[in-house]
């Protein structure tokens, strides 16, 4: 039994039932084959088997009560991974298919894309099995408090920073920020994604979308192409979507899709980006309304997806961004991506394809840019948001997505540079596995057995 092998092995026994949590870490540690072959001292040391483990796992009962008085019982999450490299760093999602495997898979992720920035932030995540859809803005606030009635004793601003994710936006962080400074009195960096009149950072809203572009922009500036005049396809209607077809825009591409619970839309004139943010950001409501504005238009509704797929890569287009949730790209998709023309993916979800579909984008050698690379602008932004705050400052949005820019080509540097010292050029998940893993496994070894 080989050494990576045993090791999933032992956690699958230690952690039972977390399908995402073992997927994640088996991609992480077959990528690392070549580097543990050749450098014994991290296999010598228990890297692996103390980087699989959380440091810290923390679970609590929420107890809410709702617009009709009556009780409701949730349960919170926030899994601080590893701090070889700073303060825990990773968003808050509330979202009713949230358990520990997901918060966990979530949090490991978090470590290497954290580490990939070159920032001192150190990978964790949390969240609820809350939906927060449906619900009135005081019955979000009051979940909101009683959630951070238990998490205000796990963070500090240079402890454990959350920010949000999947249905934790402005007003969520917002409201828990109002309760943290009400049960302790102070008033700090503890959460990112803020609003801009109370410490928050602009650029933040866009930092995922515009990272993943600027991300397939290095890619294709590598081979002497860019995105310029490239039909585009997108999954997700939500922040990191919205501003991943807003920076398309800008760089001249034609983003042709988009797509929620109920369906995908299809618009080969481009998706209309107003219509995108009243339907999403102001009414909360369905992509189905789109058609009301742009009746030649297309959607498909969940019901009418194909059986091994998603509805919305099955489009021709040249690029393609999924940035909805896990496993939403399977194998089917990559090979009907393939076959309609995508040359190049980028990733605004956290590990949005399967397996299967990463071995058919590798084995044929399609400009791929993993998640915990290309989606790391989020937290990169979250970052200098904690910087601002600590200088008291805010900076322009100018400053902030210059930054921004230069991190996100910072990374591509690095996951290409290690993707050919290991002989494999094209394989960006191998370059950014070794390129985060290696700066979190050496501040491990320096800090000792802890």
């Amino acid at each position: 039994m080989s050494y990576i092998h045993n090791t999933i092995t032992q956690l699958m026994a230690s952690s039972p039932a977390q399908a995402e949590f073992y997927q994640a870490v088996e991609e992480v540690l077959e990528s690392l084959e070549p580097l543990l072959e050749s450098e014994t001292r991290y296999r010598d040391s228990g890297i692996i088997e103390r980087m699989v483990e959380p440091e810290r796992q923390i679970m609590f009962r929420i107890p809410w009560v709702d617009d009709k008085g009556k009780v409701q019982v949730n349960k919170g999450y926030r899994i601080e991974f590893n701090s070889a490299l700073g303060p825990y760093k990773g968003g808050l999602r509330f979202h009713p298919s949230v358990n520990a495997g997901i918060i966990k898979f979530l949090g490991f992720e978090q470590i290497f894309k954290n580490s990939l920035t070159g920032l001192a932030i150190g990978g964790g995540k949390g969240g609820a099995n809350f939906n927060p859809k449906g619900r009135s803005d005081q019955e979000i606030m009051r979940f909101c408090q009683s959630f951070m009635n238990e998490l205000y004793r796990h963070i500090g601003p240079t402890t454990d920073v959350p920010a949000g994710d999947i249905g934790v936006g402005a007003r969520e962080i917002g409201y828990m920020f109002g309760q943290y400074k009400r049960l302790t009195g102070r008033y700090e960096g503890v959460l990112t994604g803020k609003g801009l009149l109370w410490g928050g950072s602009l650029v933040r809203k866009e930092a995922t979308g515009y990272g993943c572009v600027y991300f397939a922009q290095n890619m294709l500036q590598a081979h002497a192409d860019s995105l310029a005049g490239k039909t585009c396809l997108v999954s997700g209607a939500g922040n990191v979507a919205i501003y991943t077809i807003e920076k398309l825009y800008q760089l001249g591409a034609r983003p042709v899709t988009c797509s929620d619970s109920t369906g995908t839309l299809y618009d080969c004139h481009g998706i209309n980006l107003e219509t995108l943010k009243q339907i999403k950001e102001e009414h909360r409501g369905s992509l189905a309304e789109y058609l009301e504005e742009h009746p030649k238009a297309e959607f498909t509704p969940v019901e009418a997806y194909p059986e091994d797929g998603h509805a919305v890569w099955r489009y021709a287009a040249d690029a393609a961004f999924p940035c909805a949730t896990q496993n939403e790209l399977t194998e089917a998709d990559a090979r009907a991506l393939i076959g309609n023309g995508v040359r190049c993916i980028s990733e605004g979800a956290n590990m949005p394809l399967t397996p299967e579909a990463v071995e058919v984008f590798i084995a044929e050698r399609i400009h791929y840019g993993p998640g915990k690379a290309a989606n790391a602008g989020g937290v990169a932004t979250s970052q200098l948001e904690m910087a601002q705050n600590a200088s008291m400052q805010q900076w322009t949005f100018e400053q902030v997505d210059e930054r921004l820019q230069q991190i996100m080509a910072g990374i591509y540097q690095r996951c290409s540079e290690t993707a050919k010292a290991f002989d494999q050029p094209h394989n960006l998940v191998l370059g950014a596995n070794i390129a985060g893993f290696r700066r979190v496994a050496d501040a491990m070894l320096e800090q000792g057995v802890v």
